[in-house]
């Protein structure tokens, strides 16, 4: 999953560079590079969480900055920045890690910890 991670951060990156340089492809481009990027860097300290609840609280953050990346993807589309057909590849990978990211919030919720069946 890391690497499917930072493959959507990468091509996050190749559509911040492709926004015009107007104010809004800029701001757009300012705030896709912060929340496309971040969720590879918050996967992997969920990854090295020091419990289920910390595993959960940075899944959770990955979650949020997927949501708010598929948010710019759309608008920079809506507002004719980028066209669809470039987008919307990336927004179908956003939301299939949103999915993914959301069972697994779900799930580490869900599983009884070994300490607890004793």
């Amino acid at each position: 999953m890391e690497e499917r991670f930072i493959e959507f951060a990468a091509r996050t990156g190749e559509v911040v560079n492709a926004l015009p340089d107007t104010r809004l492809g800029r701001h757009i481009a300012g705030q896709l590079v912060r929340s496309g990027t971040a969720p590879a860097s918050n996967y992997a300290e969920a990854c090295a969480a020091e419990s289920r609840a910390d595993f959960v609280h940075k899944l959770g953050i990955v979650l949020k900055e997927l949501r708010e990346t598929r948010v710019w993807l759309k608008l920079a589309i809506r507002s004719k920045c980028l066209p669809a057909t470039r987008l919307d590849p990336l927004i179908v990978e956003c939301s299939e890690l949103m999915n993914i990211v959301g069972k697994s919030i779900v799930t580490a919720k869900t599983t009884e910890s070994p300490k607890k069946r004793r």
